[in-house]
C-alpha cells in the first residue's frame, strides 16, 4: 500500500483521496505502481488547478460573460465533486465559491453599467429628438438638412433602449425629419412654380417684342417695349436654362425697333450722343456697386441707377453693347449675388451651378476662336464687337465659377 498527504492506495488498488468528509474513492489502478497511480491522480489535480486558474483570469481580465463563467466554473465543479484527483479539492471548492462571488459581483457591476449606460443613451436621444423637432421648422434647407443626417448618424451610434422607449423616441425623430423634408419640397415647388410662372409670362412679352418689332409707329411703340420692359423686370426669373435665351430674344425684337427708329431720326445723333455720356457715368456709377457687399443696398442702388438709366433714352448704336454691357455685367453681378443666396438653400444648386459654368466655359471658347478667326479674316470690325461680346460672358463666368466655389468644388 503506498500513500501522500491527499490520497492512498490499498492493497487492492483503490485510490482514495482525502476531504474534510472523509476519504472518498477516486479510482483504480491495476496498470503500474501504487505510486504510478498516485503520481496519474495528482497530475489530474493539476490540471484541475491550473483549469481554475485560467478561469479566475479570465472573469478578471476579460468580458467573459457571467453566463458563461457559470456554466464553466459548474462544469469544474462537477469534475471536483466527482472526486477523480487526488489534492486539496476541498481547496478547490474554495476557490470556485470565491468566484461564483466575483462573478456575481461583476454582473451586478454590468447591469449597473448598462442602467447607467441606457440612462445616457435615453437622455442623448431625447435631445436629439428635441433638436429635430426644432429643426423641423427651419428654413435654412441646405444647413438644417445636413445637420438632420448628422443627427441620424449619431442615433445609430448610440445603444438602443428598451422596445417601447426606443420606439416612441424614434417615431418622434422620425417625424421630425418628414415634416422638415415635406416643407422643403413644397417650397422649393413652389419656387418651380414661380418660375414656371415668369417662364410663360416672359414668352408672351417676347411674342409681342417680336411683334412690335417691325412698327413704324416710332412714339407709341417706343412707349410700349417701356410698358414691356417693366413687365418684364416684374415677371421674376424663369428657370435658368430658359432666361437668357428668353432675354435675348426680347432684347433683339427691341433693338430691331429701336435700329429701324434710330435710321429715320438720324438728326437726333447728338441727343444720342449727349445719352451715351450720362448713361456712361451712370454705368460708373453702378460699377462702383461691384463686389456685392451690402445685397440689399446695391440692389436698392442700382434700381434707382436704372431707372434713371431708362429716363435718359437711346444713345448711338454702335455704342450701345459696350455701355449697356457694362451695365448688364453689374445687373447680372447683383443677380448672381441673389442667385448665390439662393442657391445656399437649394440642394440641386451644385448640379446646376456646375452646368452653367460647362455652358459659359463653352461659349467663352466659342468666342476666343471666333476673335482669332476674325483677326485672321482682317475682319478687325467683327473681332472688335467679338471682344465686347466675350468681355460680358467672362464676367459671367468668373462670377459662376465664384458660385461654385462656394460648394467647396
Amino acid at each position: 500500500m503506498s500513500s501522500d498527504p491527499w490520497g492512498r492506495v490499498d492493497e487492492t488498488g483503490t485510490v482514495y483521496v482525502r476531504t474534510a468528509d472523509g476519504e472518498q474513492v477516486v479510482g483504480s489502478w491495476q496498470a503500474g505502481s501504487p505510486e504510478e497511480a498516485l503520481a496519474y491522480f495528482e497530475r489530474k489535480y493539476e490540471g484541475l488547478v491550473v483549469e481554475i486558474g485560467l478561469l479566475e483570469k479570465r472573469v478578471k481580465t476579460t468580458d467573459l460573460s457571467a453566463k458563461d463563467a457559470t456554466a464553466a466554473i459548474d462544469h469544474i465543479r462537477e469534475q471536483v465533486d466527482a472526486h477523480h484527483a487526488v489534492g486539496d479539492l476541498d481547496a478547490l471548492r474554495v476557490r470556485l465559491d470565491k468566484l461564483v462571488e466575483l462573478v456575481e459581483r461583476r454582473r451586478e457591476e454590468r447591469k449597473q453599467q448598462r442602467a447607467k449606460q441606457s440612462d445616457e443613451a435615453r437622455h442623448r436621444k431625447e435631445a436629439l429628438v428635441a433638436e429635430a423637432e426644432e429643426l423641423a421648422q427651419s428654413d435654412q434647407w441646405r444647413a438644417a438638412g445636413e445637420r438632420l443626417r448628422a443627427l441620424v448618424d449619431t442615433w445609430k451610434s448610440l445603444p438602443r433602449l428598451d422596445r417601447k422607449s426606443d420606439d416612441e423616441l424614434w417615431h418622434r425623430f422620425s417625424h421630425a425629419r418628414s415634416a422638415f423634408s415635406k416643407r422643403r419640397k413644397a417650397h422649393f415647388a413652389q419656387l418651380d412654380a414661380q418660375r414656371e410662372e415668369a417662364r410663360r409670362t416672359k414668352e408672351r412679352l417676347v411674342a409681342e417684342a417680336e411683334a412690335l418689332s417691325g412698327s413704324t409707329d416710332w412714339g407709341p411703340t417706343a412707349a410700349r417695349y417701356r410698358e414691356l420692359m417693366t413687365e418684364w423686370k416684374a415677371a421674376g426669373r424663369a428657370q435658368r436654362e430658359h432666361e437668357d435665351d428668353l432675354w435675348n430674344r426680347f432684347r433683339g425684337a427691341q433693338d430691331v425697333f429701336f435700329a429701324a427708329r434710330s435710321s429715320v431720326f438720324a438728326e437726333r445723333d447728338a441727343e444720342q450722343a449727349e445719352n451715351l455720356k450720362l448713361k456712361e457715368e451712370l454705368a460708373g456709377e453702378a460699377e462702383k456697386l461691384l463686389p456685392i457687399g451690402d445685397l440689399k443696398g446695391a440692389r436698392a442702388a442700382f434700381r434707382s441707377i436704372n431707372e434713371r438709366w431708362e429716363a435718359i433714352g437711346h444713345v448711338p448704336r454702335d455704342a450701345r453693347p459696350k455701355v449697356e454691357g457694362r451695365m448688364h455685367a453689374v445687373e447680372r453681378a447683383i443677380q448672381e449675388a441673389e442667385e448665390a443666396e439662393w442657391r445656399r438653400t437649394n440642394p440641386e444648386a451644385r448640379v446646376r451651378a456646375e452646368g452653367l459654368t460647362g455652358q459659359l466655359q463653352a461659349a467663352v471658347d466659342k468666342l476666343k476662336g471666333q476673335i482669332e478667326q476674325a483677326r485672321a479674316q482682317g475682319n478687325n470690325a467683327k473681332a472688335d464687337k467679338l471682344e465686347r461680346e466675350l468681355e460680358g460672358r467672362q464676367a459671367l463666368l468668373d462670377t459662376a465659377l465664384k458660385g461654385l466655389q462656394e460648394f467647396g468644388g
